[in-house]
């Protein structure tokens, strides 16, 4: 997903203002953001058509130090999602790691000992 221009005048306010020379302009920044988030890259396996991933790097973590990046996503999802009465979730969904499920029980019944899950 890319940021179309309409999306991001919704978000350009949230932003910190660009002062100075800059190379990687603030609608540039926000699709290298997403891609990572999308594509669950590394910082240094972005493609170089985003820039300088150092410099891309160094301004996003001035940007979450100030809360920035969670404020886009919030503005950005308030914008893309449905009601959230419409989703529904089931175990073919959420996984959970069999270790979370926590061990057996040891659970006693008259005169022997049953091992099993409660």
């Amino acid at each position: 997903m890319k940021l179309n221009q309409k999306q991001f005048k919704q978000v350009a306010p949230l932003l910190p203002k660009q002062r100075g020379h800059v190379k990687i302009d603030n609608l540039t920044f926000l699709n290298t953001f997403i891609y990572i988030c999308e594509n669950g890259r590394e910082w240094r396996a972005l493609p170089e058509t985003f820039g300088s991933r150092h410099s891309i790097y160094m301004r996003f973590n001035r940007r979450a130090k100030n809360v920035v990046p969670e404020r886009v996503v919030t503005a950005l999802q308030a914008e893309r999602l449905p009601d959230p009465k419409v989703f529904s979730l089931d175990s073919t969904s959420i996984k959970v790691h069999p270790d979370v499920r926590g061990a057996l029980k040891k659970r006693q019944t008259g005169d022997r000992e049953v091992t099993g899950r409660m």
